[in-house]
């Protein structure tokens, strides 16, 4: 099992910046890949950014250039540093890790940003 917990959301004009974290517990050490989603209201939700074990990323086009995905294995800490955020970035950030077959998610964070 591991348990993620989110933080850093809020609220922040547009072209402001926040970093959302997320705090990973349990059986860390199965973990083969970690990431954000999000979903805005009305909206299915969105891979957001990737990390892998071996530290590789990916982006969505959405947001590529503007958001950094970083990790501190040090704290077990996952980062998500956003940056030039617009109104369509409004939603709530999901934490998600892959461990084998199983999925885990964190409660989510909302992140509004104001035009």
């Amino acid at each position: 099992q591991v348990q993620l917990v989110e933080s850093g959301g809020g609220l922040v004009q547009a072209g402001g910046s926040l970093r959302l974290s997320c705090a990973a517990s349990g059986s860390i050490f199965s973990i083969n890949a970690m990431g954000w989603y999000r979903q805005a209201p009305g909206k299915q939700s969105e891979w957001v950014a990737r990390i892998t074990s071996g530290g590789s990323t990916n982006y969505a086009d959405s947001v590529k250039g503007r958001f950094t995905i970083s990790r501190d294995n040090a704290k077990n800490t996952l980062y998500l540093q956003m940056n030039s955020l617009k109104p369509e970035d409004i939603a709530v950030y999901y934490c998600h890790a892959a461990s084998g077959p199983d999925d885990y998610w964190g409660q989510g964070t909302q992140v509004t940003v104001s035009s």
